[in-house]
């Protein structure tokens, strides 16, 4: 892991790099074959996770047909700053959360992720770790970063972080004559139809941070 001081630095970097290959409609499988990689050490770079040094980088920057100088565009800028004078804000990696006495509560935090306030405005946010493949249909897979607003309520059909015996899965949310149902985004599961009492939303997705 990179220290705080030279996080921004590679998260930035990542960011490019991130940028480009979406750009080039590359995923990070495709990219990290290109340059003799594994998926999840692409992923890490994206995410600033990583130290990446300038030999590994002109690879990736070949890989993407554009010049190193580009990948490190505006990341100079950022040694010895904090994320309060970049227009950045720490987002938390939720390990776990619970709803104890009806206030939300995180757990487990892992890791706080540095995100732009544009996509971090508008309410409290925390991040989740996609699990299993039940919304592959909507480009979201096993370990893709998920940035969450916090809120109680989201309209029908929108993606939403739902709360159901302290497990917290992803679902499409459809209310319908004092029913909830869960829609997957893969036809290999079946709707899960339940009683709002028996749940609790907790957030709506806002951004996909590993797309594919």
């Amino acid at each position: 892991m990179v220290n705080s001081g030279s996080k921004l630095f590679y998260w930035a970097v990542g960011e490019n790099i991130k940028k480009y290959r979406t750009t080039r409609n590359l995923s990070l499988q495709l990219l990290g074959e290109k340059v003799g990689l594994t998926k999840k050490t692409i992923q890490r770079y994206e995410n600033g996770e990583i130290k990446i040094d300038m030999d590994r980088l002109a690879d990736i920057a070949d890989a993407l047909n554009v010049e190193v100088i580009q990948l490190l565009d505006g990341a100079e800028s950022f040694f010895g700053l904090e994320t309060d004078n970049i227009g950045v804000v720490s987002v938390p990696l939720v390990g776990r959360v619970c709803c104890g006495n009806g206030t939300l509560a995180y757990e487990n935090i892992e890791e706080y992720i540095p995100v732009s306030k544009e996509f971090a405005k508008g309410g409290e946010h925390f991040f989740l770790k996609a699990k299993g493949d039940s919304m592959n249909g909507a480009r979201i897979e096993e370990g893709d970063l998920l940035l969450i607003r916090k809120q109680s309520s989201v309209e029908n059909g929108e993606i939403a972080a739902v709360l159901i015996d302290d497990e917290a899965v992803l679902k499409k949310v459809y209310i319908r004559e004092g029913q909830v149902i869960l829609q997957s985004a893969n036809p290999a599961y079946d709707p899960i139809v339940c009683k709002a009492e028996d749940l609790k939303i907790i957030g709506k997705l806002k951004w996909n941070m590993i797309s594919y």
